[in-house]
């Protein structure tokens, strides 16, 4: 189970680096350039060894010097000695701070300067006695907002983002894979059912042995540093470095059950529990029985079929009526990724991506798309180094090269360009027009009021050249919480003028979620997928909007970009 450090531990290591330099006070430019180096790592789309030795870290834009040898040390090593010496001058805490929304580095060092603070616990217990209003330009209402935001940073402590999980689950999964006896792993828990956030990992391990025979090969792992049983046939892992994983074995007779209750949700598990009593079974003990005769259900679409339901897919299960649509043989056929022909929102290195036009419309083509949309920031993007309109309209001479010279695929002029305070849209200098396709995000003065927003959302949408709104809630996850917005006025305004409303399928976004995403599908609303991709790797987001998509019950004919490429360009300009 042990294993060699990857990307996302790199990156991590760079960013923390950079986040003990800030609060040193240190050269601002060496601590942009560690950020760097964190974002080039984490767009690395081999293992950070191989690229090392292969020169391809060392050609990476954003890696310097300083970067290589952080991550030559790490590799090798399993340590950053810079991280070592800066723990050491800087209290963890302070780190820890820099999560709270609004406490930059200027207010962390005034309050552990003035008040001698330097952890949460003591931040809390200061903005609770009164002693952080005493700073200058600290009121209650600063103080009720750290409150606010040491809560949410320790709620956020307790999750895992999508990404993160995935990749740790099947990291698990792969090493179990290898013990004698198992026929085969699941991912089960909040993973499979595609939540954006990952409580805990769970892992299904069907074997042709006992339970008792695995269990003393799981207690053997390296790097296991605990083991705690739960019951005859399921244990918690948890390893040295941190991670925790619940696994359960099962023979293969009974592995539908026990994969379906290890998948959840509890709403889902309890609902059917009722359903099948009504039907003269019971389900109980991770096993279906019709009185005290067993039920065999070797997959989950047995037990389902034996209570007379249609098999609902994992991303389903969470209580909102999907038994009743088994019931009634009235599930949605839920949209697959290779429904989608177009590969939208996509930054270069023009904007803020770190790809060229040409490699994202080929990896893209590889991908299975038949379009790509080039959206980079306008000028007024968040921050700042977006395209001018005479940037743009190179832009359109290099795309209309690419389109000459690269086939199976077609490349679309588009921009995501700002929202502005007034609900206006920035036009790019009157450029718009001359754009395939048009995304209109909001990027800055997110503390607005609920109405005050809301007016800034709907009159942008009364642009008739809008096609999509990017990211509507603007929410960050485990970052920042979703702006205050009146959801069912923006789900009307968007069915009646047509604009969709995008999943943004970076898995730090994923907004909107897809609570609201079935909402503005009850309303008429048109969705979209948007990778927001500013490196090849992020093409691979799309997947998780996707599985957005599906948790809100959406089919391929709901989605704006499984339109083949004319039908696409017609309703972005159904309105000029």
């Amino acid at each position: 189970m042990s294993r060699e450090i990857d990307r996302r531990d790199v990156a991590r290591t760079l960013e923390r680096i950079a986040a003990f330099m800030e609060l040193k006070g240190e050269d601002p430019f060496r601590i942009q350039a560690f950020r760097n180096g964190a974002r080039a790592v984490e767009s690395l789309t081999q293992p950070i060894r191989e690229a090392m030795d292969d020169g391809t870290l060392e050609g990476t834009r954003g890696i310097g010097p300083a970067t290589m040898r952080i991550v030559h040390e790490l590799v090798e090593t399993g340590h950053a000695s810079l991280l070592e010496d800066l723990r050491e001058q800087v209290p963890p805490g302070l780190v820890e701070m820099l999560a709270i929304s609004g406490l930059g580095v200027t207010k962390i060092r005034q309050i552990h300067e003035g008040l001698g603070i330097d952890s949460l616990p003591e931040l809390e217990a200061a903005a609770l006695d009164g002693r952080l209003t005493t700073l200058p330009r600290f009121g209650a209402k600063t103080a009720g907002n750290i409150l606010k935001g040491i809560a949410y940073v320790r709620q956020a402590n307790q999750y895992r983002m999508a990404h993160h999980a995935l990749e740790e689950a099947r990291q698990l999964q792969s090493a179990l894979e290898q013990l004698d006896g198992v026929r085969e792993v699941h991912v089960a828990g909040d993973v499979r059912r595609r939540m954006e956030l990952v409580e805990e990992l769970v892992l299904v391990v069907v074997a042709d042995v006992p339970p008792a025979d695995v269990f003393k090969r799981l207690a053997n792992l390296p790097g296991v540093d605990e083991f705690a049983g739960q019951d005859e046939r399921v244990v918690t892992l948890r390893f040295a470095s941190g991670s925790s994983v619940q696994v359960a074995v099962t023979t293969p007779v009974n592995a539908g059950a026990v994969l379906l209750q290890a998948t959840g949700s509890r709403a889902h598990l309890d609902q059917l529990a009722d359903f099948a009593k009504s039907k003269g079974f019971a389900l109980h003990g991770a096993a279906l029985w019709r009185g005290s005769e067993f039920i065999p259900t070797p997959d989950e679409a047995a037990l389902y079929r034996a209570l007379g339901l249609a098999p609902i897919p994992p991303e389903l299960r969470e209580g909102h009526g999907e038994i009743e649509q088994a019931r009634n043989e009235a599930l949605p056929l839920l949209v697959e990724e290779a429904d989608l022909k177009g590969l939208l929102h996509c930054h270069t290195s023009a904007s803020d991506g770190s790809t060229s036009i040409e490699d994202l419309a080929v990896a893209a083509r590889d991908a299975g798309y038949e379009y790509i949309g080039i959206t980079d920031h306008g000028q007024w993007g968040p921050l700042g180094g977006g395209l001018d309109p005479a940037m743009i309209e190179r832009q359109a001479a290099e795309i209309e090269s690419v389109n000459s010279r690269v086939d199976g695929i077609r490349v679309l002029r588009g921009i995501e360009t700002d929202i502005l305070v007034d609900g206006t849209i920035d036009d790019a200098g009157g450029t718009l027009e001359s754009l395939d396709f048009v995304i209109a995000s909001i990027h800055g003065r997110f503390n607005m009021t609920r109405d005050d927003m809301t007016t800034r959302m709907l009159r942008a949408m009364d642009n008739p050249l809008l096609t999509i709104i990017g990211h509507p809630t603007g929410r960050l996850l485990l970052a920042r919480n979703p702006y205050p917005l009146d959801h069912e006025a923006i789900f009307a305004k968007a069915a009646e003028t047509g604009v969709a409303l995008e999943i943004n399928a970076d898995p730090h976004r994923l907004d909107l979620d897809w609570r609201l995403v079935d909402r503005a599908h009850a309303c008429g609303v048109r969705i979209s997928i948007g990778a927001d991709a500013h490196n090849l790797t992020g093409i691979d987001n799309v997947a998780f909007g996707i599985g957005m998509a599906r948790k809100a019950g959406l089919t391929a004919g709901d989605i704006l970009n499984t339109l083949p490429v004319n039908e696409f360009l017609a309703s972005a300009r159904r309105g000029r």
